[in-house]
């Protein structure tokens, strides 16, 4: 889910007893008393696009580009990566954010491709 600082910096207070907007919040579904409904179900990711273009611009990225890192960093959450718990965790988990990253951009987009027939 896309949003707002407002908004994510409610989620954040509500659900992580944090206060102020955050890049990036997951919300996995294999945990808590539901864990059970849908086991095939990561969960959700929420980013604050304002805060994702703040940084964008201070990392000298294109939002889209930072929305691709913040996206890669909550799916890796919500796979029970946590950068918070150790410096070896936060390590492993920015090693397979760019990892991942650099697997995205070698992938060849379908849409650029010469043999993609216009639907009609």
């Amino acid at each position: 889910m896309l949003t707002d600082d407002p908004t994510i910096a409610e989620l954040n207070q509500r659900y992580l007893d944090r206060t102020g907007p955050t890049n990036v919040i997951a919300f996995p579904m294999h945990e808590g008393p539901y864990a059970d409904v849908n086991p095939h179900l990561l969960g959700d990711v929420v980013i604050s696009t304002e805060t994702a273009h703040r940084q964008a611009q201070e990392a000298g990225l294109t939002a889209h580009d930072m929305l691709d890192r913040l996206l890669v960093h909550g799916i890796l959450h919500l796979v029970g990566c946590d950068h918070e718990r150790s410096q070896e965790e936060r390590h492993r988990m920015e090693q397979k954010e760019q990892e991942v990253i650099r697997a995205l951009r070698d992938e060849e987009d379908p849409l650029n491709r010469g043999d993609v027939r216009e639907v009609q």
